[in-house]
């Protein structure tokens, strides 16, 4: 079954206004017109790369989670490998780089798993979710801001994590979630 999207836009932007900016995000708030008629305001959070998940299988069916003290939050949390990835590169050439950075590992093969939007409401962050599989190890290169611990579990054990709620980061949720649907349908092969 399908559901059909409207392509009627209607929010009117009167103007917009860049308030704050860095190398990660900028934040706009735009005069609006909302979709009742009002006059009103909406800020939003633009993200200047892609968000990308990897899942690493390899051929026991184990995959690598990252831990990491994540500074917004004051909180350490559980994730699948992930980063950003600048728009003017490929989604999945980005997949590749963050993999080889947070675990040293690279794949022969690469599937596209989905596409989302973490957070639609206040943001225009997009992201990309992959599975890799015939793997090889390497050497790891985080970056100066990474303080990473490397975890290899077995894909179901990753799944627990998720459902106990030891992995909290919706991408990760979402990767994890929808490769387990993926593998009892037989829509995924791993």
């Amino acid at each position: 079954m399908s559901l059909e999207k409207p392509t009627h836009n209607p929010w009117q932007t009167v103007s917009t206004e860049e308030i704050y900016s860095n190398p990660w995000i900028a934040v706009r708030e735009d005069k609006v017109i909302n979709p009742s008629g009002g006059a009103g305001i909406y800020g939003v959070v633009h993200f200047k790369n892609l968000a990308i998940g990897i899942i690493p299988i390899d051929k026991d069916r184990h995959t690598w989670l990252v831990g990491q003290y994540r500074y917004a939050l004051e909180e350490y949390s559980w994730e699948i490998p992930m980063g950003g990835s600048p728009h003017t590169d490929t989604p999945l050439d980005g997949a590749k780089r963050e993999l080889r950075e947070e675990t040293g590992l690279t794949a022969a093969n690469w599937q596209q798993l989905m596409k989302l939007h973490p957070s639609n409401s206040v943001t225009d962050e997009s992201g990309y979710i992959y599975l890799a599989t015939d793997l090889t190890q390497g050497e790891m290169q985080h970056e100066e801001t990474e303080d990473l611990i490397i975890k290899r579990l077995p894909l179901q054990q990753a799944i627990d994590m998720v459902v106990n709620n030891e992995i909290t980061d919706c991408i990760s949720i979402a990767a994890l979630l929808r490769l387990g649907m993926g593998i009892q349908s037989g829509d995924i092969e791993v």
